[in-house]
């Protein structure tokens, strides 16, 4: 996209191309957390799957709380239907 291309927010004077936030086929988010202990770490992880919940109820994620968890951190990837979705999750995630 050519900088002719892009325009200006009259109200604040920012240039954007919601291409580079919104990313296509960037469904996944990326959830890292630091705990000492396997019951903690899922615990705080519910805390994250609820609000991915809000966000859309068919989230999915590929914790398996049954097997040998790598902790410090615990890394678990959500996926969502859209872009848009995992976006949102991430901007309120920020409140956690």
């Amino acid at each position: 996209m050519s900088q002719e291309e892009y325009q200006v927010c009259e109200a604040c004077g920012v240039t954007a191309e919601m291409g580079f936030v919104i990313g296509e086929g960037d469904e996944v988010a990326e959830v890292r957390i630091f705990a000492e202990e396997k019951e903690a770490a899922v615990a705080e992880f519910q805390r994250y799957l609820a609000l991915a919940k809000q966000v859309n109820e068919n989230v999915i994620h590929d914790l398996n709380e049954c097997a040998e968890l790598t902790l410090n951190p615990l890394v678990v990837k959500l996926k969502f239907e859209c872009s848009a979705e995992k976006l949102i999750f991430e901007l309120r995630s920020r409140s956690i």
